[in-house]
């Protein structure tokens, strides 16, 4: 096999590895609600908007082609519907969660909709399918900035999950490059705000770290 070959396995293989390790986050919250019957603080929306990206990532795949965006979502979709079924299972009050994926379910029907019936040119499809995609990939990478907000004001990491940083940095790295590679702007450039985000985490890890989280804590008990 010639170098060039074996570097596109690798960047296929690292991709594959390194995104389905993050969605595998998420395995926690669901032995969680499995164990405890309960929801408690576990965070449904995260869920429901991942299964979203994956479901429009899945359909670029195909369009496009591309068997490890295909493998990717395919397996990422399976995950967070089983943790979007366990929380609706466990989940005291549904109607609110109930409302949240109907309507953005509703928003992906018509959407699938639009491209498939009414963008009849396959090239144009593909095009304005990838900026979807970006755009909502972007909106889910820039979302935690309130959070990071909050970590500032409060000087406490205690919202944040490393393992999941280190995941998303991998991940976001691995895709940039991979988007890079097939010189396919709409897979590189909505990455780029992930590794941004994972820098500033990991900054914020440095300079609030977990003992002082700890002193921070006991101060306001």
């Amino acid at each position: 096999m010639e170098a060039g070959g074996v570097a596109d396995t690798l960047l296929s293989g690292s991709c594959l590895l390194f995104t389905l390790g993050m969605f595998s986050t998420g395995l926690s919250d669901l032995r969680h609600m499995w164990m405890t019957r309960r929801v408690d603080n576990v965070q449904f929306l995260p869920f429901l908007t991942t299964d979203v990206n994956n479901l429009s990532w899945l359909s670029y795949g195909t369009l496009k082609g591309d068997g490890t965006l295909i493998i990717v979502n395919a397996v990422g979709a399976v995950l967070q519907t089983l943790y979007i079924l366990v929380y609706l299972h466990y989940c005291p009050r549904k109607g609110a969660v109930l409302l949240q994926t109907a309507t953005l379910l509703g928003v992906l029907l018509l959407g699938f909709g639009y491209f498939w019936l009414l963008v009849p040119n396959i090239e144009a499809r593909l095009q304005q399918l990838g900026l979807f995609c970006s755009v909502f990939t972007i909106s889910m990478y820039l979302s935690p900035l309130t959070d990071l907000a909050k970590v500032i004001q409060t000087k406490s990491t205690q919202r944040l999950s490393f393992s999941l940083t280190i995941a998303t940095l991998l991940t976001s790295a691995s895709w940039t490059l991979y988007g890079y590679q097939l010189r396919d702007p709409y897979i590189m450039v909505p990455n780029l705000p992930g590794i941004l985000t994972s820098v500033i985490r990991l900054w914020l890890f440095w300079k609030y770290p977990q003992e002082q989280d700890r002193n921070y804590q006991l101060l306001q008990t």
